[in-house]
Formats: structure tokens, C-alpha cells, sequence
């Protein structure tokens, strides 16, 4: 049986201070953050036990919902680990795991040529643990209780390039004609730090559109046209609930999580959709059931007439060969447990998808292939 709520083990990054910037002289308000994701309440965390072992990670916040319920979950299962993880954006991650400060990364972006050159002859391993939708949320007031919004690849790109500035744009108003939209300026919300979702977002738009990919591109960090800066999913979440007229990428967990409405999107097929556990999916068979060796792949504007065009893994980023052997076993033997059926129901509650048979036979078979000081470590 499913335990009631309760608060997570290791959560230090729960309350995250959501620094906020502003780009082209704008002034935010102060954001608010987003909970975690719900936690069974009246069962208490299990005490560690005697010699438990601390494993510490950083990055990504787009599956921080997700693992901070894992972290919570696996207490009951090994008491003897700890989890203790940073939810400070994919880059941050990607820096802490290269200077070996972290036991393991969180990355939704993908590692550059230049990533593993700098830490060889290591070798970084990326490791997807799930899938999940990136949506653009929206708070205007006169929608509220409306249909959902609709978005294709020429709006998105023409509201972050700054060219499409009101709420009654004509493209929109196109997109929409059964709903009156103001003439209320539109306030774009956008990341302030080096962010995986941010990634995912930039390489569908360097995708759809020339004009993106010529002067900005894609990256966890970019020179945004235009736009509030928030720190985290929960900033730009944040930037969106306290702004009327606002509209700001975040995983769809955390859109969910305060109640934000969010556009369906007309995807490369020509087809509304909306974002969901299925269309996510479909977008990862588009690309076939082949991964590369590194396991790192974007399923970014997929063909298929059913699928969500802003999808991505989330990945967990470790060293093939690792240093201390008791933390090694203990992130692999996690690992496993995640990606099995009883780590993936919690997947499936928080609005993510879990790997499909092959890529999840794919990963296990690259954790089997983890040593430590160059011995098997099983």
C-alpha cells in the first residue's frame, strides 16, 4: 500500500530562493516557489542506520519532483542510504560532476564533445532514468476557465524572439478563434541559470525555426532576446503565477503542480496535441528503438501525428569508473530500482514516462559495465 505524506529524507533544495532576473531593463516580482512532489504523510522516514552511507548529486530541476519522492521511497527499501540532492539546473550539475564534488549529476541537457575531453581519460556516463514534457504554462486572467491555449513553432519562436509582444497578436488570435484574447502585453518568463530544460526548449526552437537557431541557438544557457529570468522550474513557475499576462517553459510536472494552465501545441504533423504521459511516449518511438552508446539522444519536433513536440530525457550523469566503491554500488544499486516497476509507478503518478523496454534494457546493461578501480562493481 501506498504510505501517507510525509516530508522527504535528504530535501535541502525544497525551498529553493528563486533569483530572479530581468532582461532588457524589466523589473520581476519575487517569484514563488513550487512544492515538491507529494510524499506519503504518515508513515515517518525510516532512522539511517548505523554507518549509512551519504550520497550527494546536483543539477537538473526538471525531474526534482520525481527524485525527491525516489529518495523518499528507497529509504524504505535500503536504510542503510542517504540522498542528498541539489536541484540547481543541469549546468550547475554538469560543472559539480567534472570537478568530482558529486557522487552523481541530473542533467536534461546533453554532454558536449568538450564535457568528456575535459575529464578524460574518465569516462562520464549519461544514464536516462525517464522521459518528460516541457509545456509552455500561461497565467492570463481572461482565460482563466477557457479552453486551452493554442501554440504551434511560429508563435513560440516569434513570443521568445520578442516579435509577438500582445496577447491579441494576429497569429495567436489565428490559432484561437474561439477564444477573445486581450490586448495585454505579453511577459515572457524564461531561465536565469544553466538549465536543461532550457536546452530541450532552445533545441526545439533552433529546430523550427532559422531565424532562432541563427541568433541565439541552443544551449542550457543562451542570450534570450527578451524576457524575466527565474532560477529552477520553480522560478519560471513562480514569474508565471504572479504575473497576469505572463507565459514561461517548465516540465509539465511542475505546471500540474500549481495549477497552471498550459497550450496545447500543433505539432510537426500539423495536429493539435496536448501534452501527456502518451503523447510523450510517442515522441520517443519516433525515434526509434535504437540508442546510441552513450545513451543520449534529443526527441525534440518528432514526426509522428500523435506526438508532444518539446519532449526529453532526463538523465542521471556518473563516472563508468568509480573511486569509492561503497557509494558506487550504492548509486548503481538505486539505479536499478528507479527503473524497475516499482520505481516507475512513481513516475506515472508525477506525469513522467517511464523508459520504454529497450532503452531501459540499454541502461541496465551499461550500469553492469560500471567498475570501480577498474573492477566489475555488481
Amino acid at each position: 500500500m501506498l504510505r501517507h505524506r510525509a516530508q522527504p529524507i535528504v530535501l535541502a533544495a525544497l525551498a529553493l530562493a528563486l533569483l530572479v532576473t530581468a532582461a532588457c531593463g524589466a523589473t520581476a516580482a519575487t517569484p514563488t516557489a513550487v512544492k515538491p512532489a507529494a510524499t506519503p504523510a504518515t508513515a515517518p522516514t525510516p532512522a539511517p542506520a548505523a554507518g549509512s552511507v551519504l550520497i550527494n548529486g546536483a543539477g537538473a530541476t526538471f525531474p526534482y519532483p520525481l527524485y525527491s519522492r525516489w529518495f523518499y521511497e528507497y529509504a524504505f527499501v535500503n536504510t542503510s542510504v542517504k540522498f542528498n540532492y541539489q536541484s540547481i539546473g543541469s549546468g550547475g550539475g554538469i560543472t559539480q560532476i567534472k570537478a568530482k564534488t558529486v557522487d552523481f549529476a541530473g542533467s536534461d541537457a546533453l554532454l558536449k564533445d568538450a564535457d568528456r575531453q575535459e575529464v578524460a581519460p574518465a569516462v562520464l556516463q549519461m544514464l536516462p532514468t525517464v522521459a518528460g514534457a516541457v509545456v509552455l504554462s500561461y497565467n492570463v486572467k481572461e482565460l482563466a476557465g477557457k479552453a486551452p491555449l493554442i501554440l504551434d513553432a511560429a508563435t513560440v519562436s516569434a513570443i521568445y524572439l520578442g516579435k509577438i509582444k500582445k496577447w491579441n497578436d494576429p497569429a495567436l488570435a489565428a490559432l484561437n478563434p474561439d477564444l477573445t484574447l486581450p490586448a495585454k502585453d505579453i511577459i515572457v518568463a524564461r531561465r536565469s541559470d544553466g538549465s536543461g530544460t532550457t536546452s530541450i526548449f532552445t533545441d526545439y526552437l533552433s529546430k523550427v525555426s532559422p531565424e532562432w537557431k541563427e541568433k541565439v541557438g541552443a544551449g542550457t544557457s543562451v542570450n534570450w532576446p527578451t524576457g524575466l529570468g527565474g532560477k529552477g522550474n520553480e522560478g519560471v513557475a513562480g514569474l508565471v503565477t504572479q504575473n497576469d499576462g505572463a507565459i514561461g517553459y517548465v516540465e509539465l510536472a511542475y505546471a500540474k503542480q500549481n495549477k497552471l494552465a498550459y497550450a496545447k501545441m500543433k505539432n510537426a504533423a500539423g495536429n493539435v496535441v496536448e501534452a501527456s504521459a502518451k503523447t510523450t511516449q510517442n515522441a520517443m518511438a519516433d525515434f526509434g528503438d535504437s540508442m546510441p552508446d552513450t545513451l543520449a539522444v534529443s526527441i525534440v519536433n518528432p514526426t509522428g501525428p500523435e506526438s508532444w513536440p518539446i519532449a526529453g530525457y532526463t538523465y542521471l550523469i556518473i563516472y563508468m569508473d568509480q573511486q569509492d566503491c561503497t557509494k558506487g554500488k550504492a548509486v548503481l544499486d538505486f539505479l536499478r530500482w528507479a527503473l524497475s516497476d516499482a520505481g516507475a509507478k512513481y513516475a506515472i503518478e508525477l506525469e513522467y514516462v517511464p523508459l520504454p523496454a529497450n532503452v531501459r534494457s540499454a541502461v541496465l546493461a551499461k550500469v553492469d559495465k560500471v567498475t570501480c578501480k577498474g573492477a566489475p562493481l555488481k
